[in-house]
């Protein structure tokens, strides 16, 4: 299958050249030959020519959020309104914002503050590409929520902090999580400590690296996505 990533972010200069950038942990996360991948940077106005010439696109993470005024986050939803329904998409914490906002949802810098370590969701309602697990522990790192829920989008999994944390769109063929699964733990506690003192405390730096001790649901997540494309796309 060709699997289309529309790159909206790279992570910091301090840790790009140990981890890779976000393409690139997707690739290791669904495994690097499972798919026919291209990535399109789209804060550059990279698009595919055509809509249909993937049947499957990833949204990643990024720093901006939906609201900024930024140049590319305007056509970056007209191609999601215009794809929705068209093609399988997964969008990942900026990725599933920005696709709430573009399908008539609302997205806000939260007063609850930083979502970071690793987080727990509750299963709300399961999906067939899903397995039985009632809860997923993965790797969270946001400020800005979905506040309002889209027309159509239904809570698959969410937990008190993040309550509009998963969501399906079943008719537009259309997933997304604030979670990040393909986050390596280690990467995570290199970003939480490239914000250390600037956006966190060293409080809140010490124990969201601490939660990293945990076991994580990382791989479950990613084959939830995996079996999600196949039976979307094809």
């Amino acid at each position: 299958m060709r699997l289309a990533i529309l790159e909206t972010g790279q992570p910091p200069a301090e840790v790009i050249e140990r981890f890779g950038d976000y393409p690139s942990m997707f690739r290791t996360l669904f495994g690097r030959e499972a798919y026919a991948y291209q990535t399109f940077d789209v804060a550059a106005g990279q698009y595919p020519e055509q809509i249909a010439d993937f049947p499957a696109y990833v949204i990643t993470g990024s720093s901006a959020g939906v609201y900024d005024p930024l140049p590319w986050i305007a056509p970056l939803m007209d191609f999601l309104r215009q794809a929705k329904g068209q093609a399988a998409m997964v969008g990942v914490c900026f990725g599933h914002q920005v696709m709430a906002e573009a399908f008539g949802g609302k997205v806000i810098k939260s007063p609850k503050g930083w979502g970071v370590g690793l987080h727990s969701y509750d299963v709300r309602e399961g999906r067939p590409w899903m397995d039985a697990a009632p809860r997923i522990a993965v790797p969270a790192s946001h400020q800005d929520q979905v506040v309002d829920l889209p027309p159509g989008a239904r809570v698959v999994a969410s937990s008190d902090f993040t309550p509009f944390g998963m969501l399906a769109y079943d008719e537009a063929k259309a997933v997304s999580i604030q979670l990040h699964p393909e986050f390596q733990p280690d990467y995570a506690k290199a970003l939480i400590e490239t914000r250390r003192g600037t956006r966190y405390t060293d409080e809140q730096a010490d124990a969201a690296i601490a939660t990293y001790d945990a076991p994580d649901d990382r791989a479950r997540l990613g084959a939830w996505i995996q079996d999600f494309l196949t039976r979307t796309a094809g």
